[in-house]
């Protein structure tokens, strides 16, 4: 490679790297904050936590790469013409076609990177998330056995632990049942046990106390006991599902789907060679990103007064062709058949870059327009 290409690869790879790492902190950020309201409020250590965030890491990876090619191809571009180097570059017999072959190469590595994302580690790593939160949906001990806090298992249930003694007694339980329309029912007692049967969990209270309250009327009944058993399992309803979901399957069961795959996902034969196709076309837009923010700052030449209108150009560009995307994918939602639509969005960015670098190897063009116009200004004067 010359060296030319080399600097020029280099760039963009440093600035890559860069807001790689910026925007992947803030897409984490955003979903381990989802994470931590959702597992620390059903009593989950910070271990599980951290398990359940690293998990989740491939597929914002796989988001962020993209955007990321994109900032660091516009950036470069804007420096680069800023300090007038591709001005000089051009002046020794570069084209707009010899100038956009690192940015091909940076493109195509960047896809790789996608593509090991989307066809390897993103389907792994949502196989494992799914099976770990399988595993700690079943485990309602781990769940409810928090002492000192109050936790919220399900939906309209509040559960309070005072203090759980080294036998494994429970001690001073607080359990309100909000799940039905028609009543609110309160359980106070002060102990408990946590045993396990054949129909799921039982909670055993003794020396307590029941208010239920009816809705309807808002009369308060009060039941005293020695000794009640309260179905936890079928209230949480921590039943795992064994079926797996199109995103966990590999990429050549999606092409190639059998009727086994389509009777596990629910899904047409024709949504799963979308899902296959997609993660295809997904590699292929990290290419499109690059090119589109490189070929749209070469159109119009050097100017003194920078190059905001091209960026904000190829920045329109892009959410043009983001949109693209997503209208066809809810096409194919409708009717798995149109699956080649995957491709539309990543044909017309690589249309578009053709085009803009056409543009910007016939400088002429602008010249004959900027006379044109100096000539219609005179005659009008």
């Amino acid at each position: 490679m010359p060296r030319f290409d080399r600097y020029l690869l280099g760039q963009f790879m440093v600035l890559f790297g860069f807001f790689s790492l910026i925007l992947v902190s803030i897409y984490w950020v955003n979903r381990a904050v989802a994470l931590f309201d959702q597992l620390i409020a059903n009593g989950q250590t910070a271990i599980v936590f951290l398990e359940f965030t690293a998990l989740s890491l491939p597929n914002v990876i796989r988001i962020v790469l993209p955007m990321a090619a994109f900032a660091a191809t516009v950036y470069v571009s804007n420096r680069l013409a800023s300090d007038s180097e591709l001005v000089v570059v051009q002046a020794t017999g570069y084209s707009p076609w010899r100038l956009a072959r690192p940015v091909v190469v940076f493109g195509l590595i960047v896809a790789a990177l996608i593509s090991v994302l989307t066809h390897f580690l993103v389907p792994a790593s949502i196989r494992a998330f799914n099976a770990r939160q399988s595993e700690i949906n079943q485990n309602v001990t781990a769940r409810l056995l928090t002492e000192g806090q109050f936790l919220h298992p399900a939906d309209g249930i509040t559960f309070y632990i005072r203090e759980i003694t080294r036998e494994g007694e429970l001690r001073d339980i607080f359990l309100s049942d909000a799940t039905s329309d028609s009543q609110r029912t309160t359980y106070t007692a002060k102990r408990a046990l946590l045993v396990r049967s054949d129909t799921g969990p039982k909670l055993v209270m003794f020396d307590g106390m029941a208010q239920t309250l009816r809705l309807h009327d808002e009369s308060l009944a009060i039941t005293r006991f020695t000794d009640f058993s309260y179905d936890i399992g079928a209230l949480i309803k921590s039943t795992p599902s064994t079926r797996r979901s199109a995103r966990e399957m590999p990429t050549l069961t999606l092409l190639f789907p059998d009727q086994a795959a389509i009777d596990e996902t629910g899904a047409t034969a024709g949504q799963l060679r979308y899902e296959g196709h997609g993660r295809i076309s997904q590699a292929l837009l990290a290419l499109v990103a690059a090119l589109t923010g490189f070929s749209a700052l070469l159109v119009g030449g050097f100017s003194r007064f920078g190059l905001w209108r091209q960026i904000l150009g190829a920045i329109f560009a892009l959410i043009v062709l983001k949109s693209l995307d997503n209208a066809m994918a809810g096409l194919v939602r409708r009717d798995g058949d149109l699956w080649p639509l995957a491709y539309v969005a990543s044909l017309a960015g690589l249309a578009m870059s053709t085009v803009s670098l056409w543009v910007a190897a016939r400088p002429a063009l602008f010249t004959r327009r900027g006379r044109a116009a100096v000539e219609h200004g005179e005659a009008l004067s």
